[in-house]
């Protein structure tokens, strides 16, 4: 036995026996603490793993620590920065649940209803959990109106009133106007800090009142083929005039190019869940063009296009029927003007 083991043996043996006794105990006393936080740690562990598991897609796929902030599970409902490096996005559970379980969430976009026999206007906005008049002023009916099987009435997502956003409106005026919050107005149509607004733009003005005098929605004439179909030659008109104001074009395949119907500014470009990749242009007349459900967009907000150039890929993204890609088309609106190509049948063909 070295030197070094002799002294520390003799060491316990000097002690008085009443302070060995304590060492030992509080050596025991240290060890079963150290059990209980374990089993506790392993009992959190494995509440993390059930809650949040890798078909959630909140953990990392990858081995490497991610470069944004990490998270951990705080009372089993929220995600907090924190260690480990594995977990990638914030949460709360409920909102979790909400998207990937099934749970409906607050609709936050309008929708078309087709009229099923025996509807009512009454029985619609129940289904719908919307007031009456919301969807009376959103239909331009009244209660009196009679509505036939098929027609397709526009659902708002909450109680209140639409708008298209004109020339030189602000939130502000428009809140006066509906008799409405303006925080309301920006939260609900993330507007972002500003709230600003642009001519074309559909907003949902929640709780809003129709007022005494409605807004006119101007429309600028357009000259005779200000206009040119969005599709290669042949085109053909796949669905006449419908909400809003559009038209649809189909050449029973996806990816041919999309063009600009004249020379403008992009206005938006984004993503929705019924439209689908979009890009909208302020034209120099003063009217918008809608492009929906594209494959992909190749141009960007606030840039100049030239009529003709390419702005984006047919697609089925967003809500189309059939779904899949026996339900690529383009869904081409205009808003602050006619629409040139109502005029033509479904099944028309059309060239540039």
């Amino acid at each position: 036995m070295s030197r070094q083991r002799q002294f520390s043996f003799g060491f316990f043996q000097r002690l008085p026996k009443s302070l060995f006794l304590c060492l030992i105990l509080a050596g025991l006393l240290f060890g079963l603490t150290a059990v209980f936080l374990w089993q506790n740690n392993a009992s959190h562990t494995s509440l993390a793993r059930d809650v949040i598991d890798n078909g959630q897609f909140l953990l990392s796929t990858s081995c490497h620590p991610s470069p944004e902030a990490t998270l951990c599970l705080i009372n089993g409902t929220t995600l907090q920065p924190s260690a480990p490096p594995s977990l990638v996005k914030g949460r709360v559970l409920a909102v979790l649940a909400e998207g990937d379980y099934g749970v409906s969430q607050s609709r936050q976009e309008i929708e078309l209803y087709p009229v099923q026999k025996n509807d009512t206007t009454a029985a619609i906005a129940q289904k719908f959990d919307i007031s009456l008049n919301t969807l009376l002023w959103a239909n331009n009916l009244t209660s009196k109106s009679v509505l036939k099987e098929g027609q397709e009435l526009v659902i708002l997502p909450i109680s209140g009133a639409m708008h298209i956003a004109q020339k030189n409106e602000t939130v502000k005026s428009l809140a006066k106007l509906y008799q409405a919050s303006v925080q309301d107005i920006i939260d609900f149509n993330q507007l972002g800090d500003y709230g600003n607004i642009k001519a074309g733009d559909f907003l949902v003005i929640p709780g809003g009142v129709k007022p005494k005098t409605v807004p006119k929605y101007n429309s600028v004439p357009l000259p005779k083929s200000y206009f040119i179909a969005p599709l290669p030659a042949p085109c053909m008109v796949s669905q006449g005039l419908h909400w809003f104001n559009a038209v649809d074009f189909n050449n029973n395949r996806c990816g041919d190019p999309v063009f600009a119907a004249a020379a403008g500014e992009v206005q938006r470009v984004g993503f929705t869940a019924t439209g689908g990749n979009f890009v909208r242009i302020l034209h120099n007349n003063g009217a918008v063009t809608y492009y929906g459900h594209l494959s992909s967009f190749v141009v960007t907000a606030g840039k100049s296009v030239d009529q003709g150039q390419i702005i984006g890929y047919v697609g089925h993204t967003g809500l189309t029927i059939p779904a899949g890609e026996a339900g690529c088309h383009l869904h081409f609106d205009v808003r602050f003007a006619a629409n040139p190509f109502a005029k033509y049948a479904v099944g028309a063909k059309l060239g540039r």
